[in-house]
């Protein structure tokens, strides 16, 4: 049980010392990760489409 209680206050001083961002920077952290993935998205179902139809060409179906 001593090991448990001196890791929590171990973790609670490490926790302390985080530098935790500000709500702005949470916001604009999420709105890069949003575009970012919907870029991605795009692109990648953009090849498929493309690479499907040009393998249909070569397929004949």
């Amino acid at each position: 049980m001593n090991r448990f209680i001196n890791f929590i206050r171990e973790a609670r001083a490490e926790l302390k010392k985080v530098e935790w961002p500000v709500k702005s920077e949470v916001i604009n952290s999420t709105v890069v990760v949003l575009v970012s993935l919907l870029v991605v998205s795009l692109i990648l179902g953009g090849m498929d489409l493309f690479l499907t139809l040009v393998i249909r060409l070569f397929v004949g179906t």
